[in-house]
């Protein structure tokens, strides 16, 4: 009788582990689930509506998302490396840039945008290292199925787009950069030999008129860049 109810106990404590176990399996695929379907809104709801700069995340959104938290790292980082390239390679220039609207300020912009000007030159490489690194961590994720086409559009939007809107306009508003500067500096190499009248610049020779000219025509060629950078920066 003993042995009989000793064996039943055991039936039933092995019964009760094996339902623990299930019931903890279950609990696990649940917040998974629970987990995915957190940050799969997230990006839906908060990224493919945010801008340049995304938003850092919670320490509640770290604990709802899990491992996702790392995921999400991946967009983060490009969009701080971005917004950091674009604030301080880009706008100083663009603000320079925009300050400019009679010849005399020209030369009275000319320092400032020359050191703006330096900063540029690296912005390039800066998002380039930025997209690459991105790249490279992206290629290593392995999403659910239910994640993937969401993080796509997030990353296509917040790191692809992003970098390949920029790429093309870097040179172009290099170059303006460079023709404002050389006819800043055609304007300081005259000296007393130019004078301003309602903001318009008048040389003593033909030749000067026609260098200023040909200088003036540079800076034209590139203007658009200028509106360009400033659409990047909204």
């Amino acid at each position: 009788m003993a042995s009989g109810l000793s064996q039943m106990m055991k039936k039933v404590g092995g019964l009760i582990a094996l339902l623990l176990v299930v019931c903890q399996l279950t609990a696990c695929g649940d917040k998974d689930a629970d987990q995915r379907k957190a940050f799969g809104d997230f990006l839906q709801n908060t990224v493919m509506r945010s801008g340049t700069q995304l938003p850092a995340l919670s320490e509640n959104q770290k604990k709802s998302f899990g491992n996702y938290v790392g995921d999400y790292a991946i967009l983060y980082g490009f969009s701080q490396q971005l917004t950091r390239a674009l604030n301080e390679g880009i706008r100083p220039v663009t603000d320079q840039l925009s300050a400019i609207h009679t010849p005399q300020d020209y030369l009275a912009q000319r320092d400032a945008l020359r050191q703006a000007g330096g900063a540029l030159n690296v912005v390039s490489q800066q998002v380039q290292n930025a997209r690459n690194l991105a790249d490279s961590s992206k290629s290593s994720l392995k999403l659910p199925e239910d994640l993937q086409k969401v993080y796509e559009d997030a990353y296509k939007k917040t790191v692809t787009t992003p970098a390949d809107n920029l790429q093309p306009i870097l040179p172009e508003l290099q170059a303006l950069t460079q023709a404002v500067l050389d006819t800043a500096d055609f304007l300081q190499a005259q000296d007393t030999r130019l004078s301003f009248n309602n903001n318009a610049v008048q040389f003593p020779t033909q030749d000067q008129v026609n260098q200023y000219n040909t200088l003036v025509g540079n800076i034209s060629s590139h203007a658009n860049s200028l509106s360009q950078a400033k659409g990047l920066l909204q």
